[in-house]
């Protein structure tokens, strides 16, 4: 033991000087987004306005003619009215009614089962009373040459450069410019090349080049998209992409699918053709959407 203490002694005698590295109470700087998984999910948004969004790995493949499975538990009166895939890193940009845009991260959405029905988006968002969420985007990177479309129902139209919604804040901004007693029905990502569909509860559809419409900033009015007749409104905004067809249904249960190519490219502002015949029997349409062969309801 003697002799182990003498060699300590002279290990303190020569390196015994005093600390060179500094402690202090200052943890790391750590990105919490960088521990959170990057991985693709499915975002489903119901009618009611309960959003949600699970593992897309939990929608495995099936064979033809399945049954299928739920994608969420929803009441007898609610369906969902979006539903998407994104990655959980991406943005997720959330339009509404008044013609706000406010702007989430996937994952800060709730993460639940199949069979859940999620939680109100009034709960993640400041949104003002009956104000509600009317379509979500998912965005990867806000690049410069893409452009977001807005449709109201009133039939306006309006092209914003996607770079005008980067880095919001938690109050949101003003997307479109409302006048009173119209409302924002449909966004959509185009390229600036694209074409533009705008549907009607009357059963008219315009379709037109969308380079017709100039990019204008966040806090304007928009253009005339399409001629209404009186009591007339906007209910669907697509933006074709490839063949398929249109699928147009009606509020008492009836539809009619239509190839894209039959629609014809027209002006914007006029009053379009018919999609569909509105009668006493098939009641005012509800909705469009694109479709294909391999869509199922």
């Amino acid at each position: 033991m003697e002799v182990i203490r003498e060699e300590l002694e002279l290990v303190r005698e020569q390196f015994g000087d005093k600390r060179r590295t500094e402690i202090t109470a200052n943890s790391a700087d750590i990105n919490l987004e960088d521990l959170i998984t990057q991985e693709d999910v499915v975002v489903t948004l119901s009618h009611q306005g309960y959003v949600k969004y699970q593992p897309l790995s939990e929608y495995e493949a099936q064979r033809r003619g399945g049954k299928g499975k739920s994608a969420a538990r929803i009441k007898e009166e609610d369906f969902i009215d979006r539903l998407l895939v994104a990655n959980t890193h991406d943005h997720i940009l959330c339009f509404s009614s008044r013609g706000r845009v406010y702007s989430m991260k996937v994952y800060q959405l709730p993460e639940a089962t199949r069979g859940a029905r999620g939680r109100p988006i009034v709960n993640l968002l400041p949104l003002e009373q009956d104000e509600r969420i009317t379509a979500i985007l998912p965005v990867t990177e806000f690049e410069e040459g893409v452009k977001v479309f807005m449709a109201t129902a009133n039939g306006t139209v309006k092209k914003t450069v996607l770079t005008e919604f980067n880095r919001l804040r938690t109050a949101g901004k003003v997307a479109i410019k409302l006048v009173e007693g119209d409302e924002l029905i449909g966004v959509d990502l185009t390229s600036g090349e694209d074409e533009v569909m705008l549907f009607s509860a009357e059963g008219k559809v315009v379709r037109f080049k969308e380079s017709s419409v100039r990019a204008m900033g966040c806090n304007t009015t928009g253009v005339r998209g399409i001629r209404l007749g009186e009591g007339d409104k906007v209910v669907s905004l697509i933006v074709p992409r490839g063949d398929g067809a249109i699928l147009t249904a009606t509020q008492n249960g009836y539809g009619k699918r239509t190839a894209v190519a039959e629609y014809p490219t027209k002006s914007r502002a006029t009053k379009g053709v018919i999609s569909i015949k509105v009668t006493e029997r098939n009641g005012l349409v509800v909705g469009a959407v694109q479709v294909d062969d391999a869509t199922r309801s």
